[in-house]
């Protein structure tokens, strides 16, 4: 019996392990078709998105996101000296290398930073590691003051991934907040369905920034506040406590401090206490 119940567990896994292998070729079969297609489509684009660029003035290369982060399409050498007069200290380039235009060297020659994440175009997305780098490389740039320049294709799909998570993680937006205030900006971003997954997949990973705070009228009294408060007078039954009624108003809290400590101060004289302290008021 045990026999048998071992063969089923193993058949088991060979049927699992069959599907995993099998959604793995087809995985693979996409990332090639979509490979070959981005290869041969990557010219003709590219010219049609330099021509509109000439012909109309609202279709902009690149586009301002906030004071340390532009968003845009692939730069011609040309356009590294460029970027360095606008404050360009680091690069994102999430082309693959036969769809990268600038050099690595040249960036350095200008005394740019360049990170490279090569990302299959259309259907596909950064990976969580690649995008947490990508973040960290931008805030760590906009902290020194530097403008990063984060480019793919066109600026409008991978590119845009990534700087949705940066408003994400840093500018505490949803990412619906976030893919609204990049489309005010630059609206011709398109995202595909596994980046916008992506986006809010990161968003999922961010802790919560919601913390405790107490009503604004709260007065917050520890023990240690209270030390010394305690009457040791005679006549005081020993099973009974001081007890604060708190009086919560629009009056400053300042105020509310100063007269509530006077009131203690002032049930702490040598007289019997009657279980509770009078109630505290604001001056």
């Amino acid at each position: 019996m045990k026999i048998e119940e071992l063969e089923d567990v193993e058949c088991d896994r060979g049927r699992e392990d069959d599907v995993c292998s099998k959604q793995m070729v087809k995985v693979d079969a996409k990332r090639a078709l979509v490979g070959a297609g981005a290869r041969i489509l990557f010219y003709p684009t590219l010219l049609y998105n330099v021509f509109r660029n000439k012909i109309q003035s609202e279709f902009r290369w690149w586009d301002e996101v906030d004071q340390h982060l532009l968003l845009g399409a692939v730069p011609f050498p040309k356009d590294v000296p460029r970027l360095k007069q606008l404050g360009v200290g680091g690069v994102i380039t999430l082309n693959e290398p036969y769809e990268t235009l600038v050099p690595s060297s040249l960036y350095c020659a200008h005394g740019i930073e360049h990170l490279v994440i090569p990302t299959r175009d259309y259907l596909f997305a950064p990976s969580f590691t690649d995008i947490r780098r990508a973040v960290d490389f931008i805030h760590r740039n906009a902290a020194c003051g530097r403008t990063t320049y984060v480019h793919c294709k066109a600026g409008r799909g991978r590119s845009t991934t990534i700087v949705l998570c940066y408003l994400v993680e840093y500018k505490h937006m949803t990412p619906n907040a976030a893919l609204d205030y990049v489309r005010a900006r630059r609206p011709r971003v398109l995202l595909a369905p596994s980046q916008w997954k992506a986006v809010q997949e990161y968003d999922r990973h961010q802790p919560s920034t919601t913390a405790y705070s107490p009503p604004r009228d709260a007065v917050l009294i520890t023990k240690a506040d209270l030390e010394g408060y305690h009457s040791t007078c005679d006549g005081v039954s020993s099973g009974k406590e001081l007890a604060v009624i708190p009086k919560f108003n629009a009056r400053p809290m300042m105020a509310r401090l100063s007269c509530l400590f006077a009131s203690l101060k002032a049930s702490s004289v040598c007289r019997p206490v009657t279980g509770q302290l009078p109630e505290a008021r604001a001056c």
